[in-house]
């Protein structure tokens, strides 16, 4: 037994029984390489990967490796969901060693934390132009006791580059006028000059959902074609679970047919609200459907019992991929009988013998299929002669006893800590949901998350931790924790009109302005001054799978601006788009955070209040619920209150609709404010 198995991280308990003689990240393990004198081996991933499962089984259960690895090495597991901090610095140095990252990641440090060599994932024995892990180790130790000082030079070397490297440049001059006047209609060609007509997306092989830009192109009428038919080509693949909702992380080829199976929180909550906002414009009921199974299945395998959302579900069932999710004719035939029922589904859902999937690790296992829809309700309600309406109840009904059945199969494993950034993400999704599908349902499972934060992650000054698992709250709340809840609570005071949710909102804005921010370089800092100090600070303007630490600061101060007048909140959104525009133009598919930030500068200064009792604003505020109005600050609440959108306005059911600081007459009529939402555009 190692020294991870008391670890609050999943991941890291996951290597507690390794013969490889691992510890946590922090001061013990670098005093314990400077007594002994060796070098340490950082290994970087997280629960859901793959071909972290996969190195693990190879390696680290293996005793001559790690026999090996505790000779020569001090050897530290982190996890990067836990310490994004950590590996985004590690991982800025192996991409300049290597041109590449990914996870698993293995990095060498001397025992003053900087790195000397990097890669990913190395096999056990040499294969395909690929060392073996043992040969990389054994060149490492050899190099480490023959040419020590030149290694230890080099590493200090690399590490004054990833400094230097990840440093943001101040910005001459102040955003262009002309930057949101029609730069925001060049990112939006850039896109679609990326953009995949036939299936979807944007570029080819491997395929990601890309919630942020599906977001900031619904914003944009001539962007919002491009989003609906990426998500409903995306809702027509394997990337969804067709029987059991939600999504898979990405799809491997280009036309969302077989996924990377593991599921995650962020992808699903960011996709959520793309669902409803795409709803919202397009007036298709389809994306409603598919955004309440996606809650629906946040709430069954996803949600503590208290309210926390956990973060991800395995590729891996067993040891072999996707095994949960796939099927065979005959394993259809076996729920649902050798009938046309049978036939029914595997036609809709492209269940062949031929299959499209192998886990090429265990092809003991043969091809399966991955459900999709390859053959559409139309044409199914078509070819039997019945109706759509008809057709698609029967296949609901088969899809519920597939999926039944699934459901008495082993299940991938859960990562069950809870982290406040991504339960941002899902609080905003259950808000948005309770406010535009109008179902109170949403709305509690939201204000749950809301408390269950406040009590276990809030600390007595008002900060946040990052994570929270076995019944403790770690590691000292970054960006994201403060930037993306903040976002969420804007969501929940839209949703439930609950002002004590927009001043938590503020309380924690007031920490990423103060703790967060770089005045000198007009950015803000992913660490903030009491977190650990590392080899260096980072601040990501570009979204990787979520919403960027910059791109989420920006829109909070959008919304401080928007609600308080608060000083200063929108110049400061406004110099983080000037520093990051030109990146932002270079690649634009990995901005789309920021330019949601962009577009709601550019955006007019409008605002929606209802103001009344809840049964008095509900017909208005299920007009309401029909308009995408991104930008707009709403306020659904009783009377009183000293937000700006509130003062001087009674209540009794009545809506106030405002654009640039100019106000319709308030009406209680429905008709009227539907008009008047009209006219607001949105």
């Amino acid at each position: 037994m190692n020294r991870l198995a008391n670890q609050s991280s999943p991941y890291l308990r996951q290597h507690a029984d390794n013969p490889v003689d691992w510890q946590p990240w922090g001061e013990a393990a670098f005093a314990e390489a400077r007594q002994r004198g060796v070098p340490l081996l950082l290994s970087v991933g997280y629960s859901t990967c793959h071909w972290c499962h996969v190195m693990a089984h190879e390696s680290f259960e293996d005793e001559a490796t790690a026999a090996y690895m505790n000779a020569h090495f001090v050897n530290v597991k982190v996890d990067r969901e836990e310490r994004p901090d950590v590996d985004a610095v590690y991982m800025a140095a192996t991409q300049a060693m290597t041109g590449q990252g990914g996870w698993p990641m293995t990095v060498f440090l001397t025992p003053d934390a900087e790195p000397f060599y990097a890669g990913t994932y190395f096999p056990p024995r040499d294969s395909q132009g690929m060392p073996s892990f043992m040969r990389v180790m054994a060149s490492v130790a050899n190099a480490w006791s023959g040419d020590r000082e030149k290694i230890v030079a080099n590493a200090e070397a690399l590490s004054a580059h990833v400094r230097e490297a990840s440093q943001p440049r101040p910005v001459e001059g102040e955003l262009p006028a002309d930057f949101l006047e029609t730069g925001l209609e060049r990112g939006v060609n850039n896109l679609r000059r990326a953009y995949d007509g036939v299936r979807g997306g944007f570029g080819g092989a491997p395929k990601f959902p890309a919630p942020t830009t599906l977001d900031f192109l619904l914003t944009r009428a001539g962007g919002r074609s491009m989003a609906l038919d990426t998500l409903r080509q995306m809702a027509h693949g394997g990337l969804y679970d067709q029987l059991g909702g939600g999504f898979h992380r990405y799809s491997v080829d280009a036309g969302w047919r077989v996924p990377h199976f593991e599921k995650m929180l962020y992808d699903n909550a960011q996709l959520v609200r793309s669902l409803l906002h795409a709803y919202q414009v397009s007036g298709d009921a389809e994306f409603a459907r598919l955004a309440r199974e996606t809650l629906a299945y946040l709430e069954r395998e996803m949600l503590h019992e208290d309210g926390g959302f956990f973060s991800a579900q395995d590729a891996d069932t067993g040891g072999v991929e996707g095994l949960t999710f796939t099927w065979t004719p005959g394993e259809i035939r076996a729920v649902l009988g050798d009938g046309e029922d049978a036939a029914l589904a595997t036609e809709h859902l492209g269940i062949t013998d031929e299959g499209n999937f192998m886990d090429p690790h265990r092809p003991e296992h043969g091809r399966r299929s991955v459900p999709f829809v390859a053959t559409p309700l139309a044409d199914l309600a078509a070819l039997h002669g019945d109706s759509e309406e008809r057709v698609g109840m029967h296949l609901q009904g088969l899809k519920n006893r597939l999926h039944a059945s699934r459901q008495t199969r082993e299940q991938p494993g859960t990562d069950d800590k809870i982290l406040t950034s991504w339960n941002g993400l899902a609080l905003a999704a259950f808000a948005d949901a309770a406010r535009i599908l109008q179902d109170d349902h949403y709305l509690e499972v939201a204000r749950r998350n809301a408390e269950f934060i406040r009590t276990r992650l809030r600390l007595p000054d008002g900060t946040l931790r990052h994570t929270w698992g076995g019944g403790q709250a770690r590691v000292e709340g970054l960006l994201e924790d403060h930037a993306l809840y903040g976002l969420g609570l804007v969501a929940l005071f839209q949703a439930g009109g609950d002002l004590a949710h927009l001043d938590w909102a503020r309380e924690l804005w007031d920490t990423v302005r103060c703790d967060f921010w770089n005045e000198e370089a007009g950015v803000f800092m992913s660490s903030g001054g009491q977190a650990e100090t590392l080899l260096t600070r980072q601040a990501p303007g570009f979204d990787s799978a979520v919403l960027s630490d910059n791109a989420g600061a920006a829109l909070l101060a959008m919304w401080m601006d928007r609600y308080f007048a608060l000083p200063d909140a929108e110049t400061l959104a406004r110099r983080t788009v000037n520093s990051f525009r030109a990146d932002m133009l270079a690649a634009t598919g990995g901005f789309g955070g920021l330019w949601q930030a962009a577009a709601f500068l550019a955006a007019p200064h409008s605002e929606v209040a209802i103001i009344g009792t809840p049964e008095e604003r509900r017909a208005l505020e299920a007009v309401a619920a029909e308009f995408s109005l991104p930008f707009t600050a709403l306020a659904f609440t009783d009377a009183g209150g000293d937000l700006p959108v509130l003062q001087d306005r009674p209540g009794g059911g009545q809506a106030y609709v405002c654009r640039n600081r100019a106000c319709d007459l308030p009406t209680g009529d429905a008709a009227q404010f539907r008009r008047q939402l009209e006219g607001l555009g949105g």
